[in-house]
């Protein structure tokens, strides 16, 4: 199953479930803002890539406006090279409209992230030969208030159903672009990869890291920083906090926050840091 198909099974699977208070408004962006989505699918999802990027679900003003990943309207629309029409939800906030391209608000961190795929690599396709972003959950929640509501924070049954079909597509992609890493963006989507891919090698706790060391060293030009990562690893792996697939009998938030915690306390090189 390719991504384009895998997003539109999604796309199909989120839309059957009904969402309890305190979820008052449910942004689909693989619905009125398919578009832009299937252009950067088509543009740029098609693998293998060595590392997926992943986040947790689309930001008021980011994805839910422009279909995109992280998707910072000037980011999509002046580096991706991507602008199509934007329709609207059927149900709208009216505190949170959807603009489309016309967004004049910017995302943070998808300022950040593209930002730094535009420093480091120069044109997008040198970026996605080796890298791909995706969101774990396609859907963006709102209280009636109009304040974010993130997925963890949903009624059990509804999360379980949701999680389930996030988990599924998760996978699809994971086939389609087979990549050596799948790295969370944040606990909740390091935690998320690992539950749905579970047995497959790529996104174990350890293993994401990992990844990140990857990143800091050849990508942001940090190895000092880079070595401080791989010592924590070493040091929770001599330490015996591991996950039970390794032996352990640890849960995934466990090794990740005594890696967190060794990380802290390691003395790292006084390299610049580049902003994001």
């Amino acid at each position: 199953m390719g991504l384009i198909e895998a997003a539109l099974a999604l796309r199909d699977e989120v839309e059957a479930i009904r969402f309890a208070p305190p979820v008052a408004y449910v942004y689909d962006p693989l619905e009125y803002a398919w578009a832009p989505h299937r252009e950067y699918l088509e543009r740029y999802g098609r693998g293998p890539r060595e590392v997926v990027l992943l986040g947790m679900n689309p930001g008021p003003f980011g994805m839910a406006q422009t279909g995109v990943p992280c998707g910072d309207v000037g980011m999509v629309r002046d580096w991706l090279g991507i602008e199509a029409p934007v329709g609207r939800p059927a149900h709208e906030h009216p505190r949170r409209p959807v603009q489309g391209f016309a967004c004049p608000r910017g995302e943070v961190s998808g300022r950040r992230l593209w930002g730094w795929a535009r420093a480091r690599f120069g044109a997008p396709d040198r970026f996605f030969d080796r890298f791909f972003v995706a969101n774990y959950c396609p859907l963006s929640f709102m209280e009636a208030s109009g304040r974010n509501l993130t997925p963890d924070k949903l009624p059990r049954p509804e999360r379980e159903r949701l999680f389930a079909a996030c988990d599924r597509a998760l996978r699809a992609g994971v086939a389609e672009l087979r990549p050596a890493h799948v790295v969370g963006i944040g606990r909740f989507a390091a935690d998320r990869a690992a539950t749905a891919l579970a047995g497959s090698g790529v996104a174990h706790p350890l293993g994401t890291i990992l990844s990140v060391a990857m990143v800091l060293e050849h990508s942001l030009g940090l190895p000092g920083e880079a070595d401080g990562v791989r010592q924590a690893v070493a040091a929770t792996i001599q330490e015996g906090v591991l996950t039970p697939d390794c032996g352990g009998q640890h849960g995934t938030a466990d090794v990740v926050s005594r890696v967190v915690e060794r990380i802290e306390c390691a003395p790292f090189q006084d390299n610049a840091t580049p902003a994001l």
